[in-house]
């Protein structure tokens, strides 16, 4: 008789520990719930850039100017641009008919790469194949530095953005410990978020400029040597007429 007391006692204890339980479960679920889904609000492109700071915000002038120079590249550093060939079948027609003055007026009327590395030989006619051969490799290497950096600016800025980014990083790190310092230790996780966030979006923004501007700058560089390489073959052709014969054999 009392062991089955005891039994149903410890039945009913049982029972009312699961109720209670349940009820601190149907509590606090929703509580759980709603600390689990919290989120941060969506943060948009302008806002990122402004918490970026003043580096962030050069970072962005600088790949404003990438673009601009990208661009501007792309357009006049076409093999077409560097040696139209309309210009190449005239200058060679003048060449064939032996209307050098006139070709040397076009060349100088029709400033371009070919035109003015031409230029340079017509003017030495007379003087010796030498002569000449020497006065168009200088004029190509003159012509082909001016080239080279119309794209070498790329180069600078694929370097400086990412070091721009570093120095962003350490800024904004600095800006943290300097916050910890101040609060004796004790600052909180919110009170560090300020420096970091600088310092991990000028990183961000200094690599987001630096990849594409250095794919950009090979592509260029690349395309510009091959041009400048065909570019000087035709013109070897073009004055090998001047060539003497013993020289030739």
């Amino acid at each position: 008789m009392h062991l089955r007391r005891s039994i149903q006692i410890h039945g009913l204890s049982l029972a009312a520990r699961i109720a209670a339980a349940a009820v601190t479960v149907m509590y606090l679920a929703p509580t759980a719930l709603a600390v689990q889904t919290v989120e941060a609000p969506p943060m948009s492109v302008g806002k990122l850039i402004a918490d970026s700071g003043v580096i962030g915000w050069l970072i962005i002038v600088l790949s404003v100017v990438a673009l601009a120079l990208s661009l501007e590249a792309f357009f006049s550093l076409k093999r077409e641009k560097l040696a139209p060939p309309e210009l190449i079948d005239e200058v060679q027609a003048l060449f064939d008919e032996g209307q050098y003055q006139e070709a040397m007026e076009l060349c100088e009327n029709e400033p371009t790469f070919f035109t003015r590395i031409c230029g340079a030989g017509i003017a030495k006619i007379g003087h010796g194949y030498d002569v000449m051969e020497k006065a168009i490799e200088e004029m190509g290497d003159e012509e082909s530095i001016r080239l080279h950096q119309k794209i070498g600016w790329l180069a600078l800025i694929a370097n400086v953005a990412p070091m721009m980014g570093l120095l962003g990083t350490v800024s904004g790190m600095v800006a943290a410990f300097n916050v910890i310092a101040a609060s004796g230790g004790q600052a909180s996780p919110a009170d560090l978020a300020a420096g970091i966030s600088v310092a991990l979006l000028t990183t961000l923004f200094g690599l987001i400029v630096a990849i594409p501007v250095t794919g950009v700058f090979a592509y260029l560089r690349n395309n510009l040597v091959r041009s400048v390489i065909e570019v000087g073959a035709i013109i070897e052709d073009l004055f090998e007429r001047f060539r003497p014969q013993q020289a030739a054999r």
